[in-house]
């Protein structure tokens, strides 16, 4: 039996006991005696369980192929350590605490409130992070966190100037509404609104509105919303809430009245499946990942995966999302070994870590076999990837209604009242 073949039932075995275990499991096997180690958390339990779950699948999904198929990086195999944060910063803290003992050369995770808990640790430790979801919170000033993707501030200006250039033709300034998750998710959008609605003529009604992951009914705050006679309500959420508000404006008749428009957190195939195809047609998102099927280099490896591992989660973009993310991951390790050599990786601890930033993330060019925008760091940006499209729900399938838009920078800690 040849060595790939080895490898890849190896690869096979492990990534199937550690699915078994996925909500219990602490540390992941490595199929060599020399591995690269790092830090993978997701919520797989708790009050996101519906984009965590199957983002976690995705992240090992990817690491398995690189493993079998690639040979892993530079012939080392890729070690996955997997812990469950269930959506609990406590958790969420101690993961990071963990991989940094057990030498994890890097950690990543889906969700910008479980890094908003990590960050602190993080960047005290030089241990550098990568989120797949993000806001401005986590890298302004830059440190030693770095987003996967657009953040939800910019998500807020990439549609907020589509609905301007494309959707408004009242006189003034359209009156928006913000809908905010109480975390990064929902408070990351009110960056961005407070950032550029002057400019780019928006009128926001203020406060926003918040609520819970767990919510049940935002009837009351919907109600509040109403009297203020709103063009547009945009919501910054995860899957669930999003779908109870939206169905609750359906409820008070609000959505005819109204254009309604979703982060990217929430706009996903979950919400249309929660809410209801009929109730979410022809609701806005923006998204920063290609569809589920686009002619991309990526697109067929990764469906063969999904498919053969996880089948309920085709058609979900957050498994895009994360199989990116796990790509990128096995990119820095490359850059960095091809500089630095097996050994300073292998010590681990602050070295080891910055020499994953420095000649790691630091020089990435990547261009993510299609999956999603050009990962490349920009000097004072730690948003890897810039790029989002505009979709809209159309009989119950999100359909890009624009090209690529990148977001610009922002220089969010400038403003006196970021951070407070």
């Amino acid at each position: 039996m040849n060595m790939k073949k080895t490898m890849k039932i190896a690869g096979l075995i492990c990534l199937t006991l550690l699915m078994v275990a996925l909500p219990l499991l602490g540390s992941a096997c490595g199929t060599g005696e020399k591995t690269l180690k790092i830090g993978i958390t997701t919520p797989t339990t708790g009050k996101a369980a519906e984009k965590g779950s199957l983002m976690g699948h995705a992240n090992l999904d990817a690491i398995e192929y690189v493993n079998t198929e690639l040979g892993g990086v530079g012939g080392y195999t890729i070690e996955v350590e997997w812990l469950d944060n269930a959506y609990d910063p406590g958790k969420m803290v101690n993961a990071v605490q963990k991989f940094m003992d057990d030498n994890c050369l890097i950690f990543i995770n889906a969700s910008s409130a479980m890094m908003t808990a990590a960050m602190t640790t993080a960047n005290q430790n030089e241990f550098p992070g990568i989120a797949a979801f993000t806001a401005p919170i986590l890298y302004r000033p830059p440190e030693h966190v770095y987003g996967q993707l657009p953040d939800y501030g910019d998500d807020w200006i990439v549609f907020a100037e589509y609905y301007m250039e494309n959707i408004w033709d009242g006189e003034g300034k359209p009156k928006m509404a913000l809908h905010l998750l109480a975390n990064s998710t929902g408070y990351g959008a009110l960056d961005g609104a407070k950032a550029m609605a002057d400019e780019l003529g928006i009128e926001l009604i203020l406060p926003p509105e918040e609520h819970l992951a767990d919510t049940i009914s935002e009837t009351e705050s919907l109600t509040r919303i109403k009297a203020q006679d709103p063009d547009v309500l945009y919501i910054a959420s995860t899957p669930a809430p999003a779908s109870v508000i939206i169905q609750n404006a359906y409820e008070l008749g609000m959505l005819d009245d109204m254009t309604v428009a979703c982060g990217h957190a929430a706009f996903t195939q979950a919400l249309v499946d929660l809410a209801g195809a009929d109730i979410v047609e022809g609701v806005y998102g923006v998204f920063p990942t290609v569809a589920w099927g686009d002619d991309v280099p990526g697109m067929d490896k990764m469906t063969e995966y999904c498919l053969a591992n996880h089948p309920d989660d085709y058609g979900n973009m957050d498994y895009i999302t994360s199989w990116a993310q796990s790509l990128i991951v096995a990119e820095i390790l490359r850059l960095t070994l091809e500089e630095v050599g097996y050994d300073v990786l292998a010590a681990g601890g602050v070295e080891a870590w910055n020499a994953i930033e420095e000649y790691g993330i630091q020089r990435l060019d990547y261009d993510v076999e299609g999956l999603h925008g050009e990962v490349k760091y920009v000097a004072g940006d730690n948003r890897l990837s810039k790029s989002l499209r505009v979709f809209q729900i159309e009989s119950g399938e999100m359909e890009p209604i624009t090209d690529w838009i990148d977001a610009p920078v922002v220089e969010y800690e400038n403003f006196d009242w970021f951070g407070n």
